[in-house]
């Protein structure tokens, strides 16, 4: 089964048992990562040692994940089995969590986890005084609709008290629409000069042993790393940390063949929210995490940002936002940030437009008409399979292979789904 370790020093001379790969995070530059952080997160200020340490995990989950390839494709991908050696300050702490948190890392990616705590002495790394002092909230900014949404919110709600806007740069063609973005809300919402801080992470294609890294590029378990790092900057503060997304995408209904299992991020369904909260409480690190959604779907809160801003500024804000979860154009000549129109979020993204009645004018492929794309658009599209779904409708034992958290009653889930569910329909009046 593949073996990795996280080293925090730069020492690239082979000192790890066969089987095992090294990545390395040291505290200067090079490694194996794409950084604006070194090993202590000492970029953030002074963040608490067991949110270091969560951090520290969540990295080397996703370059694991995002190294080790699934031998099939589409919805009958293979179960995979990982095994981790983490370095952490108090290993003690985590040790009586492993079982939880490898449950948790299977529910997340649909994968097999085994972790090992061992202490590391901490590397030698400045770290910064409080870099956002009196912030009152952090709110993770993907670039994404949802997110958007969310910070108005904040902004709104906050009045004269500020948040920071908190964004990870995985791939760089995002960033550019990040600070689009938060520029748009500091405009759209009256209120103080506005925090954007853009943390960059990202696993290098080759080792600084000049060795060659696998891709798979489903990684579900990014998403965790970027719920970390959120939790790590609001740790300094001792602020919430909000990660705004729709309760019925984060539900994962399995409307179509290929939202299932590992193909389908959970990375805000309920139930995975309060363990991995109740999980870091748990190993006294900060965990004060808010999904401000949880209970909208998607075009509920299209209309909330319309309310928010008015309906023109809203749409024209929205219609710069990115939920394509296809990068690929590149093979076509056509930016990453055009969406393709057909993949689940795209669908969702038009039929909440629709929803709220506003205006979209987001770039979408499929619009073309293109014949050059039909067979590119064709692999991407989930349409028929959406279609199938919605003329079999929601059933109530549909509800019942959501993984609900206990007191989430399933009644309030069906009626959630069926409001998302009806404005999916919209699509096809």
């Amino acid at each position: 089964m593949p073996a990795y370790t996280l080293r925090l020093d730069a020492d690239t001379s082979p000192s790890e048992p066969d089987g095992i790969t090294p990545f390395w995070w040291p505290s200067v530059p090079g490694g194996s990562f794409v950084s604006t952080l070194g090993p202590c997160l000492g970029a953030l200020g002074p963040v608490p040692e067991p949110n270091i340490e969560l951090v520290r995990l969540a990295a080397l989950v996703y370059a694991a994940d995002r190294t080790t390839p699934r031998r099939a494709a589409r919805a009958n991908w293979t179960q995979r089995t990982f095994e981790l050696d983490v370095p952490v300050y108090v290993p003690a702490r985590w040790d009586v969590l492993r079982e939880r948190l490898e449950a948790l890392l299977g529910f997340l990616s649909g994968d097999r986890w085994s972790i090992r705590f061992r202490r590391a002495d901490p590397p030698q790394e400045a770290v910064r005084g409080t870099p956002y002092p009196g912030v009152r909230r952090v709110v993770l900014l993907s670039g994404g609709a949802d997110s958007a949404i969310g910070a108005l919110l904040s902004r709104h709600d906050l009045g004269p008290d500020r948040h920071l806007l908190l964004s990870h740069v995985g791939a760089t063609t995002l960033a550019p629409i990040q600070r689009d973005i938060a520029a748009c809300i500091a405009r759209l919402i009256d209120g103080p000069s506005q925090y954007h801080q853009a943390l960059r992470f990202s696993r290098r294609s080759h080792q600084p042993t000049g060795a060659k890294l696998r891709n798979e590029y489903s990684t579900r378990t990014r998403s965790l790393l970027f719920l970390a790092l959120g939790l790590a900057a609001a740790a300094v503060e001792k602020v919430p940390l909000w990660i705004p997304e729709n309760g019925f995408a984060s539900l994962n209904v399995p409307l179509t063949a290929d939202q299932r299992g590992a193909l389908s991020t959970r990375t805000t369904h309920p139930l995975f929210l309060q363990t991995l909260a109740a999980i870091a409480r748990d190993a006294g690190a900060h965990a004060a995490i808010h999904n401000p959604f949880a209970t909208h779907t998607k075009g509920e809160m299209f209309t909330q940002a319309a309310e928010l801003v008015g309906p023109a500024p809203a749409a024209k804000l929205l219609s710069r936002t990115h939920s394509c979860a296809h990068t690929g154009h590149r093979s076509h000549r056509i930016p990453v940030r055009t969406h393709c129109g057909v993949c689940f979020g795209c669908l969702l993204r038009r039929a909440s437009f629709r929803a709220a009645q506003l205006e979209d004018s987001t770039d979408y492929l499929h619009a073309r008409h293109d014949e050059n794309l039909k067979t590119y658009l064709h692999g991407k599209s989930v349409e028929p399979a959406l279609r199938t779904f919605l003329v079999r409708g929601l059933r109530p034992a549909d509800i019942t292979t959501l993984n609900l958290p206990p007191d989430y009653p399933t009644r309030q889930a069906y009626e959630l789904c069926r409001r998302g569910i009806a404005e999916l329909e919209l699509l096809y009046p």
